[in-house]
Order: structure tokens, then C-alpha cells, then sequence
């Protein structure tokens, strides 16, 4: 059997007729086509014609990811965003429920909030635990979608309760994946129908991308594929072949990652001047116990999250004495961020639903990144003293 690391690495399967080890980037917008019986094929069958539908490029992204999420296949998007507005606008169904939690990446509350109205669906938002989340489900429920760890307070989903729990196969649902990774986690052996990534984060994970994908079965990627092309959200070869070369360490990346998170989030817990420190990997973490039994390895992932004692404007003073963390957006690239949550992850999130979530103006998300542990945690002092 392959194992991960080496999926990763040869999973594309592009044999060039040239000996090329590494797949070239396919710029052109067109190949040859006089009919679809006249036509250059994908190994998916789909014919390959014109850019914004199929790309070799892309193929050998897509095939990588299906193969470290254990499923039969997998579509590359321009963004995270891209990837899962077009899967919620394939699978919703007017007049059935859409079940999410209050705590997802706030633009994709935003998304379901403004979707909700125009395609004619309920929104249901639960509070972010499994059990909610099972008691909202019912014969009316076309879609359910969830972030494993949610954004930003990490609270841990028991995805195995959720998918063991399921009434039915009518439900999809779908699992974003990006914070957890296919290191950790691979929703589709539980039970999941579909699973999402912000390609931008982990498996790309220089800060220098932006993508997203959907992995899943190939009936489901098949239908999926078609409103790609009609919604003409696809990556582009350039940014599918920088994914492609990032994913290749995404093991050894995020095995780093995690493990300086856990030295941080130590080092956080026992600060004067830190309120709360929230991060699955300490012993004393609520959502402990969940991920111990959820992970496929002991890791925790690399973002910490944790609150400063004092006010917005303290936190923002901290933020600007830090020298190598940068303040700004985004997580999972070889760089360390961090950001202030209710100005970013959880901006579109209603405040009092924020504040219900523990989501404060002094709650900081922070991406560790591949720098060196101990410069990291002297970054952390220096700007708190």
C-alpha cells in the first residue's frame, strides 16, 4: 500500500512522453477539437477542448488530492470561496434546510445567509457540536455542512457521531477539511459525501496561492464538474501546479507546524498576561478527548487560539510589537500569522452570537508557521512584556 507522504509526491500520475519527473503547466485555452467523438479525452472520460472546463494541470492536482482523501475524485477551484459556493448552489433544494453551525468561517455564513433568499432554502444555524447538529437534521435536510475544528475557537466536531447519525443518504454532507488536513483526518471513510479544502491554506501552503477543491465520489465530482464549467470557478495551471508543489510537504509541514503549535500553546497557558488559551492539543482543553479519538495521529494542527487580558487597544499594541509574526490574514503557510478573529474569521458573525462563541475583541488567531519554535515563542514574550 502507498502510503501518504508518497501519494503526495507521485500521486498525479502525469507519465510525460518526454520522461518530464515533474507535469508541465498547461497554459493554453484551447486544444484541438472538431467533435466530441474527434476528441483529446481526460482519464476521467471528459473531453478536453477548452480551459475553463478541463486542464491536464489541474487533473494531476485533483487526482493527488483524491488520492490523500481516499476518494474516487476531486475538483480544483479558484478559491475556497469558489469551491463551496458552487457545491452549495449544485446541492441545495428550494424549500429543504440547510444545517451549519453559528461557528464556520463567517464568509460562508455570509454565502448560505445571502443564498438562502434567492434558492428559496432555510437556513438552520446550531450551535457548533455534533449533538446540535444531529437533532437539527430531518426529513427536510438537503444539505449539511461543517468545519471539523471550527473558525476560530477550535472547537472539535465528533464527525463519526454526525455520519453514524445520519437518517439517511438523501443528506449531503459536507466537511470542510482545511483546518485538520488530510494528516488527521479523512471525512469521506467516515461517511461524508463530499469534502472541502481551502487550497489556500495547508496543502498549498506558502502563502503564495489561492485555490480550493472538492473531493468526492464520481458521480458527485461528475455533476459537480459541470456547474464548474457553467459557473467557470476552476483554478488556473499555474496556481494548480503551485499547489501541486506545496502539497508534496504537506506531511512534514504539518507534522512541524503542529508540533511548534503545541510548544506555543504550553507556553501561552502558563502567561500572566493571557486570559485563555484555546488549542485541542492541551490536556486541559475541552475539545481534548474528541480529537484524541477523532485524529489519525497525535497532532492538534498548527493555530492556536488565545485571548489577551486588557482591551482591543492593548491587543493591537501587542500585534504591533510583534517582530516576526506577522499580523494578517490567512493560516497554513510556511510564515507565522496572526490576525484579530472578529475583524477577520469571524467578521460577518452576528456579536452576539460572537460573543455566545467566546469570540471577543481580544480573541487573537494565530498561524503557526515553520519558523523556529523557540524564535517564536521569545516573539510571543518580548511583544506580551
Amino acid at each position: 500500500m502507498v502510503r501518504e507522504n508518497t501519494k503526495a509526491i507521485h500521486g498525479h500520475g502525469m507519465e510525460e512522453a518526454y520522461g518530464s519527473v515533474i507535469p508541465p503547466i498547461y497554459v493554453s485555452a484551447v486544444y484541438r477539437f472538431l467533435n466530441e467523438d474527434h476528441a483529446i479525452k481526460s482519464d476521467r472520460g471528459l473531453v478536453i477542448k477548452y480551459a475553463r472546463e478541463e486542464n491536464p494541470t489541474l487533473r494531476a492536482l485533483e487526482k493527488v488530492i483524491a488520492g490523500l482523501e481516499e476518494t474516487d475524485d476531486s475538483l480544483a477551484f479558484a478559491s475556497g470561496m469558489a469551491a463551496i459556493s458552487t457545491t452549495i448552489i449544485k446541492y441545495v433544494k428550494p424549500s429543504t434546510k440547510v444545517v451549519v453551525p453559528i461557528e464556520v468561517y463567517s464568509t460562508t455564513l455570509q454565502l448560505l445567509e445571502e443564498l438562502s433568499g434567492k434558492l428559496k432554502f432555510k437556513l438552520i444555524k446550531v450551535w457548533p457540536s455534533a449533538k446540535s447538529i444531529v437533532e437539527a437534521i430531518d426529513r427536510e435536510t438537503s444539505v449539511v455542512l461543517l468545519e471539523v475544528m471550527t473558525n476560530p475557537t477550535l472547537k472539535v466536531i465528533d464527525l463519526r457521531y454526525v455520519c453514524n447519525s445520519l437518517p439517511s443518504d438523501n443528506v449531503v454532507l459536507i466537511v470542510d477539511n482545511t483546518f485538520t488536513t488530510p494528516v488527521l483526518l479523512k471525512p469521506a471513510k467516515l461517511g461524508s459525501k463530499l469534502v472541502i479544502h481551502s487550497l489556500t491554506k495547508y496543502l498549498a501552503g506558502h502563502n503564495d496561492v489561492i485555490g480550493g477543491a472538492v473531493a468526492g465520489s464520481f458521480d458527485m465530482i461528475k455533476e459537480l464538474w459541470d456547474w464548474r464549467r457553467m459557473l467557470g470557478t476552476l483554478q488556473q495551471p499555474f496556481e494548480a501546479y503551485l499547489t501541486l508543489r506545496g502539497i508534496k510537504t504537506l506531511e512534514v509541514r504539518f507534522e512541524k507546524m503542529s508540533q511548534s503549535a503545541l510548544a506555543v500553546a504550553e507556553f501561552l497557558s502558563e502567561h500572566s498576561r493571557i486570559e485563555e488559551v484555546m488549542y485541542p492539543g492541551l490536556s486541559t482543553d475541552p475539545y481534548h478527548d474528541i480529537a484524541e479519538k477523532l485524529f489519525l495521529r497525535k497532532l492538534y494542527g498548527a493555530v492556536v487560539s488565545f485571548k489577551i487580558k486588557g482591551s482591543k487597544d492593548e491587543t493591537i499594541r501587542f500585534l504591533k510589537k510583534l517582530k516576526i509574526i506577522k499580523p494578517t490574514l490567512s493560516l497554513g503557510g510556511t510564515e507565522s500569522l496572526i490576525s484579530i478573529a472578529s475583524a477577520a474569521a469571524a467578521k460577518y458573525i452576528p456579536h452576539e452570537e460572537r460573543l455566545k462563541l467566546g469570540i471577543t475583541d481580544n480573541l487573537l488567531r494565530l498561524s503557526v508557521g515553520l519558523e523556529d519554535t523557540n524564535d517564536l515563542v521569545e516573539d510571543l514574550s518580548q511583544a506580551l512584556t
